[in-house]
């Protein structure tokens, strides 16, 4: 019978070596870890927004072109903003309404304090009342609402009409009838001139 002692027989001997064979696993190991690492980065790195998405970070508009009782819609981040250059009245209107009538009575102000009151003055452009700037999104399910075009139907506080479940917006973008349950948010934005305002 032969002797299976691992004196007498050197592959056995090399086959039973512990140290030897923890530094083969761990080197294999690694090695599997750093080219799974390899072939795992290029689906990583694809969630990385692009160089046009970070470029739309913020956005320039010229409002000069836009004149009294016109609007335009420009897209930030993917989101619709509506700008309203709004008439004397349309201000008024707003101005008069007051709080208690309103469904939501925070402003949704970016640029103000979360509990800042949903006054017109809040609403608006800082120093400049006929400058409504907001994220044209209805709050109830986030749907376009209408009331940008001349011809669209504004509801019956003249600002806009969510088509889609009956959401009515005044002049200052707050809801007053239907079951949107917040005011639309306004966007962090700024003058840079007395024409020109940065958004983002």
């Amino acid at each position: 019978m032969a002797n299976s002692d691992s004196s007498t027989n050197p592959s056995l001997a090399y086959d039973d070596d512990p140290s030897r064979r923890d530094v083969i696993l761990i080197g294999a190991g690694a090695f599997a870890a750093i080219g799974g690492a390899v072939a795992l980065w290029p689906l990583i790195d694809q969630m990385n927004p692009d160089a046009s998405t970070l470029s739309l970070a913020s956005i320039d508009v010229d409002l000069a072109p836009i004149d009294e009782g016109q609007a335009i819609t420009v897209m930030w981040r993917g989101k619709p903003i509506f700008i309203r250059h709004r008439t004397a009245k349309e201000v008024e209107e707003a101005k008069d309404v007051k709080l208690d009538d309103l469904v939501d009575p925070l402003a949704r102000n970016a640029n103000l304090p979360d509990d800042a009151p949903a006054t017109d003055a809040n609403r608006a452009a800082a120093d400049k009342e006929p400058w409504l700037v907001m994220i044209g999104i209805c709050t109830h399910l986030g749907c376009i609402p209408k009331g940008q075009a001349i011809g669209d139907y504004k509801g019956e506080y003249g600002g806009w009409f969510c088509p889609c479940h009956g959401s009515q917006y005044d002049t200052s973008g707050r809801i007053r009838k239907g079951p949107a349950p917040e005011n639309m948010y306004i966007p962090p934005y700024a003058f840079t001139s007395d024409t020109k305002i940065k958004i983002g």
